[in-house]
């Protein structure tokens, strides 16, 4: 699929997402995943970032489209503004390791190669969100999604184990999601 034709899928995916079809967004998560995932390890090698990093970046882009959807401008192309949530994720994992590198859109844009634009973003009261989950699963979505911690940092935070964040944050995310989709469908 052409960077062209990729982001056009993945527009329309996202603009059914967005009228409540749940088979759509599946399948743009999981084509967003494919995608990121290639980028994430390229971007990591190029920067010094351990692979053990990029799987990470990787979730919380997936995070924040889940969480920032409603804020694409759907007469913009899609394809800025998931390259603009990459390039901030591998920045906040470039910053967490003490490096301080300043990274070009230009990095992540060739990927796409489409124009960039600055969409228009909106709030959204994700407090409100988090809120309705329980105590521990809401510390985690935090300390990953709105602190920026990895997996390995929220799981001595909390005296866990990785793989024990890894499920909790991946079935917040899904309760999040849920929840999300019944309130606006």
């Amino acid at each position: 699929m052409q960077p062209d034709s990729r982001e056009g899928h993945w527009a329309a995916l996202m603009q059914a997402s967005l009228r409540g079809d749940a088979i759509a967004y599946r399948e743009l998560l999981e084509s967003l995943a494919k995608f990121l995932r290639m980028v994430s390890k390229r971007l990591c090698n190029k920067y010094g970032v351990g692979q053990s990093e990029s799987e990470d970046i990787v979730q919380e882009v997936l995070l924040v489209v889940h969480l920032k959807r409603h804020t694409w401008d759907q007469s913009r192309p899609i394809g800025p503004w998931i390259t603009a949530i990459t390039r901030n994720k591998l920045i906040d994992a470039l910053r967490q390791r003490g490096r301080y590198v300043k990274l070009s859109i230009d990095d992540v844009l060739d990927v796409l190669q489409v124009e960039v634009t600055d969409p228009v973003v909106e709030t959204y009261n994700i407090e409100r969100m988090l809120g309705s989950l329980r105590e521990m699963p809401q510390k985690i979505v935090k300390s990953i999604a709105m602190e920026g911690l990895s997996i390995q940092e929220t799981a001595r935070r909390f005296g866990m184990t990785e793989v024990a964040v890894r499920v909790a944050f991946h079935r917040a995310l899904k309760l999040l999601a849920a929840r999300y989709n019944e309130e606006n469908t």
